[in-house]
């Protein structure tokens, strides 16, 4: 029997059926020794919801020698599984299953693959592990690009990594409907994103370039102040171009600069891979 299942019994009865079908569903399969069918029931479900232990409880019982316990489920026959929420019965199925039969019941029932995703890339944020939150982000997105919650946390991903292009344009798809509270945060932290990429310093340094327009060091001191207010995409065009066009002195130090402003970026950053590309062709 699967390690992870609970069998119930008259001791744990409270607890696991009622109790902890307060928090999260519990999936009873109902089985005995005479019915092989119910016990290949009952292994087929742990198998399937053993991904999803966060969502749901898996638990067994022995109609054999929980005869009582059966009985307040008025179970018929067998096989049998019940889904219990709040400690009443929610849905069941019963009879011999296939794998099909199986899955449509499930999936009723338990969270698509694009939740957890996003259920683990809002944690990841609240823990500023953007590398774990834009993982997960990205993958919520790839598999629902219209739900507005997938798109709200992918656009805060978006800011906090300097993608404010990207941003702006998912921001703006956002319908009224799903304009909460959370929408106006990203509005005003894509504001502040915004005037923090053309701070004072930087409005210096492009005037000393359009001056002084083949300044390798100015154009150095540029990259390096694009990519602190995380406008990482200008800092690597503008050392990419440098590499491209100049000596082998210029070649390398914009080189380690623009290999500097990769090794910051999060794994899987769609500007850091764009550029990885870059470099690779410029190499090779």
């Amino acid at each position: 029997m699967n390690s992870n299942m609970i069998a119930i019994n008259l001791e744990n009865f409270q607890q696991v059926v009622l109790d902890e079908s307060k928090n999260k569903l519990v999936l009873v399969a109902f089985w005995a020794d005479q019915v092989p069918e119910s016990i290949q029931l009952r292994d087929a479900l742990a198998a399937k919801v053993q991904p999803f232990n966060e969502q749901i409880l898996m638990a067994s019982l022995d109609c054999q020698s929980q005869q009582q316990i059966a009985q307040q489920f008025a179970i018929q026959g067998l096989p049998t599984a019940i889904l219990v929420k709040d400690g009443q019965p929610l849905d069941g199925i019963s009879g011999p299953q296939t794998d099909e039969s199986i899955a449509t019941f499930l999936d009723k029932h338990l969270p698509k693959a694009q939740d957890i995703l996003l259920a683990q890339a809002q944690t990841a944020l609240t823990k500023n592990k953007l590398t774990e939150a834009q993982s997960a982000i990205n993958q919520a997105y790839e598999l629902d690009a219209k739900r507005a919650d997938i798109k709200l946390v992918l656009i805060d991903v978006y800011i906090q990594t300097g993608n404010t292009d990207e941003a702006q344009g998912l921001l703006e798809t956002i319908m009224m409907v799903d304009q909460d509270s959370y929408y106006q945060v990203l509005v005003a932290k894509l504001e502040l994103a915004n005037q923090a990429a053309n701070s004072p310093e930087i409005q210096a340094l492009e005037a000393q370039l359009a001056s002084k327009p083949d300044d390798i060091e100015i154009k150095h001191q540029l990259a390096a102040q694009y990519s602190q207010v995380n406008r990482h995409e200008d800092a690597l065009l503008l050392l990419f171009r440098l590499m491209q066009a100049g000596d082998a002195e210029t070649k390398d130090d914009s080189k380690t600069l623009f290999l500097d402003i990769l090794k910051a970026l999060p794994d899987g950053d769609v500007i850091a891979t764009k550029f990885r590309r870059k470099l690779y062709t410029l190499l090779y």
